[in-house]
């Protein structure tokens, strides 16, 4: 890259993750800090990927029956979480709050990525899950939240049908276990630098600038 081009940042997420709607606030507030262009692209990750599409119970049933932690402590996880949320902007609403299977999720964003709208895509899908208590696992529930930025209803709909963007969705997940990520968010900053968790703005700050530093020092 030269010191104009916008530095490429890959980030490994999945919707159902708190901590990676919160990191997507964090790194957002790194860029602006850093003034740097980026160009963002998300990738597929599954955390529970046995997850039903209709889960029954809510997300203390999930975390303490599906993980076998006790529901003292899962209460006091969620509290802490929303917590840290509030302080990014984000209103997690956890009784509204609806568990399901994100694998078609992720194949939408592949989708949207296709036309163009994987940003937008993934900040209505985080906001639909953690804040608006919607339905991201199941084919028509996503399309109308894809119609809702402008894709077309239809085209989705066929698409998540037929499992079209699915071996993307593998890819996503093959690439992550070659690059050894085994928790998300993770941010893969121009192919050589990796920032695990919601770090702190700052972090990400260091880190762009530390590659634009880089790309002008070999441009010399």
């Amino acid at each position: 890259m030269t010191s104009r081009d916008p530095i490429r940042v890959d980030i490994w997420s999945d919707i159902a993750c708190p901590w990676c709607y919160i990191g997507k606030r964090k790194f957002e507030d790194g860029v602006r800090r850093s003034g740097r262009a980026v160009d963002v692209t998300y990738h597929s990750f599954e955390l529970s990927p046995d997850t039903p599409v209709d889960f029954e119970g809510d997300e203390i049933d999930f975390l303490s029956k599906h993980k076998g932690l006790p529901a003292e402590q899962v209460v006091g996880m969620l509290a802490n979480v929303t917590g840290i949320a509030r302080e990014v902007g984000l209103d997690y609403d956890y009784d509204a709050l609806q568990h399901t299977n994100t694998v078609l999720a992720h194949q939408l964003l592949h989708f949207a990525k296709a036309k163009g709208r994987q940003l937008d895509m993934t900040e209505r899908l985080l906001k639909a899950y953690f804040e608006q208590g919607r339905h991201v696992g199941r084919v028509d529930d996503l399309a109308d939240l894809a119609a809702e930025i402008g894709l077309d209803r239809d085209e989705v709909v066929a698409s998540l049908s037929t499992d079209e963007y699915l071996a993307d969705v593998r890819a996503d997940q093959a690439q992550a276990v070659e690059y050894g990520i085994n928790g998300v968010p993770f941010f893969v900053i121009e192919g050589k630098y990796g920032v695990s968790g919601a770090q702190a703005p700052e972090v990400f700050q260091q880190v762009l600038d530390q590659v634009a530093t880089d790309s002008v020092e070999v441009a010399r």
